[in-house]
């Protein structure tokens, strides 16, 4: 449907610059969404999607080791979609404290954004409610460190920003003005929480995540921070008991369609265009995560198997293994710490895991070595591949 602008242009003065800031309109869409019957099924896929998805935990032996290596994947790609090189397995060396001709700045991000969605999961657990200052304390923490450090990290912004072009004159897209940040937030706050709201959850969360992205009230981290809070609202509205959807991946591959569709909502208030492909979305990313987490089962027990075949020290072995099905990227420490082995048959049990092909040493040093379980790697970096791109939206 297209119900025209939903804001309103603001003139500001920007660096000595005339532009004309965007404030939206607040939340529910007047009129209402169309719900025809072809969104209506496209939203009941999405929702079995997720049903699918939150019983994938119960397959894992350990649900907690999916949503580790997840949420690292996870990081990785949000993190890429803002200009950030940085692979997988170099977070996971930087977390070792074992990265030498890592980028450092491009790690630090993406650690920090780790340590961001691991302080709001815990503060949601602790029955925190999902609201803007958590999203403060979160980007606190996600610009604690590294780049944007300079940018008022957990607080709105006081200043005007702007997304696309090189000022705020040839700009893309301008927010709101700062004075007007906080009523934004609010009013957003107010709809993530409305008892009244006729939508579900999953809806609440594609009108939401436009919302925000509009407002965009931080001086940086918008994206991620936008990106994060759809997972958010899932799992604080007990559609899914593990925050495990994340759509960094579907929306780098289609970046020039999302961007498309939010310039879409806020010119021609066509936000069915969007529901329709965060819908798609959401189906798509919940069934490939459970593809994932079937694939890493399927492996770790075919893995466990030839294993059996190493004889009598078949089950010092399985303890070692077992570690890395925890952590892929490991020293013998941490073997020792998660195992109780002593060093000497930790690295004996490594060395047989090498000569049975499922670990591999990366550093190619002689002292602190750092193994590899490659095959479970394999699988995680998959659409994680660093692709040198520009930014072009601020984050």
């Amino acid at each position: 449907m297209h119900r025209g602008l939903t804001g309103e242009y603001k003139v500001t003065t920007v660096t000595g610059e005339r532009v004309q800031a965007f404030i939206p309109h607040h939340l529910p869409p007047k009129p209402p969404l169309e719900m025809t019957p072809q969104r209506q099924q496209l939203l009941e896929r999405a929702i079995l999607a997720l049903g699918r998805l939150d019983s994938v935990t119960l397959l894992l032996p350990d649900p907690d080791l999916f949503l580790y290596s997840y949420i690292r994947r996870e990081a990785v790609l949000s993190s890429q979609i803002e200009g950030t090189q940085s692979s997988l397995a170099q977070l996971l060396l930087f977390e070792l404290e074992e990265a030498p001709g890592v980028p450092l700045d491009d790690v630090v991000e993406v650690s920090n954004y780790v340590a961001a969605l691991n302080h709001g999961l815990q503060r949601l657990r602790e029955g925190f409610p999902l609201s803007n200052r958590l999203l403060r304390e979160m980007h606190n923490i996600l610009l604690s460190s590294g780049r944007g450090s300079e940018k008022q990290p957990g607080e709105f912004r006081r200043s005007q920003n702007w997304i696309g072009g090189t000022r705020p004159g040839n700009a893309h897209f301008v927010p709101p003005p700062p004075e007007h940040i906080q009523d934004c937030m609010a009013d957003l706050e107010r709809f993530l929480h409305d008892e009244h709201n006729p939508y579900p959850a999953l809806v609440k969360a594609a009108l939401a995540h436009v919302q925000f992205e509009t407002i965009h009230p931080f001086l940086d981290g918008n994206g991620r921070i936008g990106r994060l809070l759809i997972a958010f609202i899932l799992h604080h509205d007990r559609l899914l008991s593990q925050p495990l959807l994340y759509l960094s991946l579907y929306f780098k591959t289609h970046r020039s369609e999302y961007y498309r569709l939010l310039d879409q909502v806020r010119t021609e208030g066509d936000w069915e265009a969007w529901l329709d492909f965060f819908l798609e979305g959401v189906e798509q990313t919940a069934t490939n995560a459970v593809e994932t987490a079937k694939r890493l089962l399927v492996l770790f027990q075919q893995d466990e198997k030839k294993i059996q075949t190493a004889g009598r020290s078949a089950s010092t072995v399985l303890r070692v293994f077992r570690a890395m099905c925890q952590r892929p990227l490991v020293n013998l420490n941490q073997v020792c710490e998660r195992t109780g082995l002593s060093f000497p048959a930790a690295a004996k049990a490594m060395d047989a895991l090498q000569r049975i092909g499922l670990a591999r040493e990366v550093t190619g040093r002689r002292r602190n070595r750092v193994f590899a379980y490659h095959d479970y790697l394999g699988i995680l970096n998959e659409g994680t591949e660093v692709v040198s791109e520009g930014a072009g939206h601020a984050g």
